[in-house]
């Protein structure tokens, strides 16, 4: 199941905002429509946005209405600032759109097909290496789940927030898929539900057993001693540690840690930016108010009444037990094993 892919110069998303009632793709012969699309969370989560976000340069490049190449390029650079403006806090998204510039900057090509076919390419590795790396981080992080764990899982970070497979899920399947006996209990994760409706749906998939809580409930279950361990993904680590991720994630790492429950971040080197010295410099998604005030079309509340709402928090690496990557788990202090981490790349190949 690909979240994200490319048909024959369309990107085809699956729509989340539709799941778990239907299942069902779109197609986009625009990047701008793409770049919509990301702002509109038909794709969400960092890993799927980075795959989208290159896509998306892929067809700006297909589309482009000149033949030649410096005209082209300026094309493309304004794409690149539309496609990255569409949602600001993942860094995985100007990572993939920066990554496709990088290839259309190269001055190898005779002409803009040559050019068009780099990117295709290049779009596509971006795709396929993040399944690799998503199994990687699975492998790694599985040993932190033991028989008989209850594990906390907020938002969603399974095959649908990436392009397959998944970070902190991932982790979960990875996990499952070793015959471990375990269950989950997933956060709605509010306003948009993005735990009972796509996590919850996942998990279904997979047969992992799963119990849907009240965002507002994860800590009578960690006070219980029922927890054993929460794992969640991100959106952007920064380079002392500091994990940007879904709003919520924040209040779960405080309660964590009062209840001395384990709680781990998984997300590939991608999500570490390490020019973002720690969290309190990363831009916070501001959404819509009508995602609280009238959900999925239902009017929950008065149109007059103020509303705010911030789609991430900071958690401070602090509250962290460690960050899981495709290269193994970070383990405080993150500035110099996040670091490590990400100079690894430089030796290792992935997919």
């Amino acid at each position: 199941m690909r979240t994200v892919e490319w048909i024959n110069g369309r990107v085809r998303m699956i729509d989340q905002r539709q799941l778990p009632w239907n299942f069902t793709h779109l197609d986009f012969e625009d990047y701008r429509e793409v770049a919509q699309a990301i702002t509109d969370m038909v794709v969400r989560g960092a890993p799927a946005i980075g795959a989208t976000g290159a896509f998306g340069m892929a067809l700006a490049a297909y589309q482009c209405p000149t033949q030649v190449l410096g005209d082209a390029l300026d094309y493309l650079e304004v794409a690149a600032i539309i496609l990255k403006k569409s949602r600001p806090t993942a860094v995985n998204l100007a990572w993939g759109v920066d990554r496709m510039m990088q290839v259309a900057r190269e001055d190898v090509y005779r002409n803009t097909k040559d050019m068009l076919s780099a990117m295709i390419k290049e779009a596509q590795t971006i795709a396929d290496q993040d399944v690799v790396i998503n199994q990687l981080m699975g492998k790694h992080g599985a040993a932190l789940i033991r028989d008989g764990d209850v594990v906390i899982h907020h938002c969603n970070t399974g095959a649908l927030a990436t392009v397959d497979y998944g970070t902190a899920l991932g982790v979960i399947r990875t996990a499952w898929e070793q015959k471990k006996k375990f269950r989950v209990l997933l956060t709605e994760t509010r306003p948009r539900m993005q735990g009972a409706r796509l996590s919850a749906w996942e998990l279904h998939q997979l047969g992992v057993p799963f119990e849907i809580i009240p965002d507002s409930s994860a800590g009578y279950y960690m006070r219980k001693g029922e927890a054993k361990l929460v794992l969640v993904g991100a959106d952007r680590v920064a380079a002392n540690g500091d994990t940007i991720n879904k709003i919520g994630t924040y209040m779960l790492s405080v309660l964590a840690k009062e209840n001395n429950i384990p709680f781990y971040t998984v997300a590939p080197t991608s999500t570490i930016d390490l020019d973002m010295p720690t969290g309190d410099q990363v831009p916070i998604e501001e959404r819509s108010a009508d995602e609280v005030r009238t959900p999925y079309g239902n009017a929950l509340i008065p149109e007059e009444y103020p509303v705010r709402n911030p789609a991430f928090d900071v958690t401070p690496q602090r509250y962290l037990a460690g960050i899981v990557t495709e290269h193994g788990i970070a383990l405080p202090p993150f500035k110099e094993s996040l670091a490590r981490m990400v100079a690894a790349n430089s030796t290792a190949k992935v997919g």
